[in-house]
């Protein structure tokens, strides 16, 4: 390609701006991609990153604006169109049917298989049979799936929206070095996350938007991070900055919960470790290592083959979710989307759990109710300018929304999964105080997340499970991300039992 062609835009938006009756999701937007270069595009969640990208492949229609695509002025009217523009995106949630198998989506999408099948062995999970359910598959291979059909559509712009946020170590580095491969090929890549280090690794500018604004264009360099940061949120922000913790993190009497050799098929073959009424446990596993069938576990989505669990010293067994919410384990799943009522408000989703009790039934007291969601909704800081809709609602505000609900109505063990998964820095670090004053109040927190950065900012001690079992479990303070990885590869197999810190 010759340097005039690189040169030359793929793709110039100007002035974009939507607005959801008296919301303004976007005021002032403007994106240039060249060819050849990975663009970030960056903002705190509610800056409109989510709804610019939606417009610009046609999944909605903006009020103001221009957008030229190689030169002309173009506003794609529907996705298809986007695609045959050359605009293909991968949204932030998998686009797939759950009811079909992958053979069945990727003709629904007119995608060619051959091409699926070389991106996805590019991308590390060629073994994956065509004729799998989709509603079998675990987030991660879904998202890789997404990715790899985009590719397959030969885009010349490729949208890319917190593509790694459900990934492990291992596939976000294959990820990375493909999107680094589309660029180098001539293409324009825009690439949305909240992890400076793969940005740092992978693009060369970063456009940030504020309030719907976009309000620069930087290039990526060293020290761009703390830049960034202060162009996102309009303010200095003091980079060390951690979550207020507890000296003391021992805790001695019953555990509230306490898990015995418990195991769920192949993935989680035997799991044990107790926690204690006023910590934050973090639980750190790469992607399939069973985190996924224990969280279904305690939140009583499945049925152990084996072992126990105890809750306060007394043994409980969940046939159901509402078992396991009458012993007092409520889940904030990784997936917003399964805990919400997208359609309802804020006040209906937040006081949700109010009417779902049956010892409320005929007898609720809405002065209390409406007073309980309303210091939930102060608390976690919420954005009810869209209320009347929570599906109006930022990611950001869309999950404090899952963890306002407990809040409100008091929560004894909150198992919360990926929790932070695809949302600013900001919202992050109103998660964490907030995660440690329900602890300092006395709930037990089960901390699972995919971004080792976090255990030190939140939680007390950490739990690592490899292949289905709990290889380590340390101190918070002693839990750095290289110590960590090393144990999520299991190459600490065995060192917590020896020193006695992991229950049989």
């Amino acid at each position: 390609m010759t340097d005039d062609a690189r040169a030359s835009p793929l793709l110039e938006a100007q002035g974009v701006a939507k607005s959801y009756g008296a919301v303004r999701a976007l005021t002032d937007a403007s994106l240039e991609v060249r060819a050849g270069e990975v663009v970030a595009l960056m903002g705190a969640n509610g800056a409109g990153k989510s709804t610019f990208v939606k417009i610009l492949t046609g999944a909605l229609r903006p009020d103001t604006g221009s957008v030229r695509i190689r030169g002309r002025d173009h506003f794609v009217a529907s996705p298809a169109e986007a695609r045959k523009s050359g605009l293909i995106p991968v949204y932030q949630e998998p686009s797939l049917i759950p009811d079909l198998d992958v053979a069945d989506n990727l003709a629904l999408g007119d995608t060619p298989v051959d091409a699926f099948r070389h991106w996805l062995s590019e991308l590390g999970l060629g073994d994956t049979r065509l004729d799998a359910m989709i509603r079998d598959l675990p987030l991660a291979t879904l998202r890789t799936m997404d990715l790899a059909r985009a590719l397959a559509g030969e885009p010349d712009v490729l949208l890319l929206d917190e593509m790694t946020a459900a990934l492990p170590t291992d596939l976000v580095e294959k990820v990375l070095k493909v999107v680094r491969g589309q660029a180098d090929a001539g293409r324009g890549v825009i690439y949305i996350s909240h992890r400076f280090a793969e940005i740092a690794e992978l693009c060369d500018r970063a456009s940030v938007l504020r309030d719907g604004r976009t309000v620069g264009s930087v290039p990526i360099e060293e020290g761009v991070e703390q830049r960034v940061v202060e162009m996102m949120l309009g303010a200095k922000l003091d980079a060390g900055a951690r979550a207020e913790r507890r000296a003391d993190t021992r805790h001695t009497g019953t555990p509230r919960l306490r898990v015995r050799n418990l195991s769920a098929g192949a993935k989680l073959p035997d799991v044990s470790f107790e926690a204690h009424a006023g910590e934050v446990l973090g639980i750190v596993a790469l992607e399939g290592q069973g985190q996924d069938e224990l969280f279904d576990l305690l939140a009583g989505f499945r049925q152990p083959e084996a072992g126990s669990i105890e809750v306060d010293g007394e043994a409980a067994r969940f046939s159901h979710p509402a078992d396991a919410i009458r012993a007092g384990l409520t889940l904030v799943p990784g997936n917003r989307a399964d805990a919400l009522l997208m359609q309802q408000s804020v006040q209906d989703n937040i006081s949700l759990p109010f009417s779902a009790r049956p010892a409320n039934w005929g007898r609720i007291d809405a002065r209390r109710e409406e007073a309980r969601v309303t210091e939930a909704i102060e608390r976690l800081q919420i954005d009810t300018r869209a209320q009347g809709q929570v599906r109006r609602l930022s990611g950001g505000n869309q999950q404090k929304v899952t963890i306002g609900r407990w809040v409100a109505t008091g929560v004894e063990t909150l198992l919360l999964f990926d929790p932070t998964r695809g949302i600013d820095v900001r919202t992050k670090r109103q998660i964490y105080p907030l995660v440690r004053e329900l602890a300092a109040n006395g709930a037990l927190v089960l901390f699972y997340t995919s971004e080792l950065e976090e255990v030190q900012l939140a939680c007390d001690r950490v739990v690592v499970i490899f292949n289905g079992r709990v290889v380590d479990m340390l101190d918070a303070a002693d839990a750095d991300e290289a110590t960590l990885m090393r144990a999520a590869y299991g190459l600490t197999a065995g060192e917590a039992q020896a020193q006695g810190k992991v229950t049989a």
